[in-house]
């Protein structure tokens, strides 16, 4: 038995759904202000499914952004682990880049979904889709809801990329590969 990797994919799995379920509230939170799309928990209890459909997109969104944030973390912590027996410093290190590497993809998330929104608007002169959505029309959501995953779907890579800049990763010889 691998008691380091045992004891890591705990880790793992606890902090996936920390973030699943911390992260996402918050994050969906944040996008409601960022949209003005103001009280959101009584536009659902009203049956507002236009409301519903955007808040759902963004969910799925920052959760693509987050789950991107999370990889990264884990496979350079994996590499930067690799072969050694568990100590508990390796779960606080886990804990910490991944805390920041989320907060970091949700914080950047928030930034491009409301890029993307506002541009969208811009673009789409001729309706006002919040306005719309905070009156229950469902149309608007759905195609704002689309263009929101969409924008985190072509985000997501960058992101990756970006956050590993910011693990300290291991220095392999130029012709070394490492099987995982």
């Amino acid at each position: 038995m691998n008691t380091s990797i045992f004891f890591i994919g705990l880790a793992k799995i606890g902090f996936g759904v920390v973030v699943a379920a911390l992260g996402m509230f918050a994050g969906t939170r944040f996008f409601a202000r960022l949209t003005k799309l103001g009280k959101v928990d009584e536009e659902l209890a009203k049956g507002n499914h236009a409301v519903s459909v955007l808040m759902a997109a963004a969910v799925v969104a920052l959760g693509l952004l987050a789950q991107h944030a999370v990889v990264a973390t884990f496979s350079a912590l994996d590499l930067a682990y690799r072969d050694q027996q568990f100590e508990p410093e390796m779960l606080l290190a886990f804990c910490l880049y991944g805390g920041v590497h989320v907060a970091t993809s949700l914080a950047v998330g928030l930034i491009v979904l409301r890029l993307g929104t506002a541009l969208f608007g811009w673009l789409t002169r001729g309706v006002d889709e919040m306005t719309e959505i905070r009156k229950g029309n469902l149309a608007p959501a759905l195609v704002l809801g689309a263009v929101i995953v969409v924008l985190a779907l072509m985000a997501a890579p960058g992101l990756e990329m970006a956050l590993n800049g910011l693990l300290p990763l291991p220095e392999l010889g130029r012709d070394m590969v490492l099987a995982p």
